[in-house]
């Protein structure tokens, strides 16, 4: 069995934003040798998320708006019970917990075995640092 093990690093210079890695990922995949086997995102971060969805602008527009009516930003303490603790994104956990931490996609052929509108997307949403995506690719 082969495996390989890389780290993608952003940094969203907005709160919230998401970035296509579909290419950063296929390359990995490539670079892994593997015809076979799986592909494991996950965001390492539990202000941050590994998701599949369209890459349709308006679709972004769509999660920003909706994660903000869940869970709304507010840094002060009376909100939620995590910002007293100091800290200012309660409502980044949140939304991480929403979209997700991590998606597995199937290797077939060499290549990332997504359906005809699946993109893999990392979602940021306590941005302005350096924060990393785990892939990994294990198979023949």
């Amino acid at each position: 069995m082969k495996s390989l093990t890389e780290y993608l690093t952003f940094t969203i210079r907005e709160r919230v934003g998401f970035v296509n890695i579909t290419g950063q990922v296929e390359e990995v995949v490539r670079r892994s040798g593997v015809k076979e086997g799986l592909v494991l995102a996950n965001a390492m971060h539990i202000t941050a998320s590994v998701f599949i969805n369209d890459d349709e602008s308006g679709l972004q527009d769509d999660y920003r708006a909706w994660l903000e009516q869940l869970a709304p930003f507010d840094a002060s303490p009376e909100r939620y019970h995590h910002n007293r603790t100091g800290e200012d994104n309660a409502d980044a956990h949140m939304k991480r917990q929403i979209m997700g931490r991590e998606v597995v996609v199937a290797v077939t052929n060499g290549l990332l075995d997504l359906g005809p509108w699946e993109q893999i997307f990392y979602g940021e949403f306590d941005g302005r640092r350096p924060k990393r995506v785990l892939i990994k690719v294990i198979g023949e």
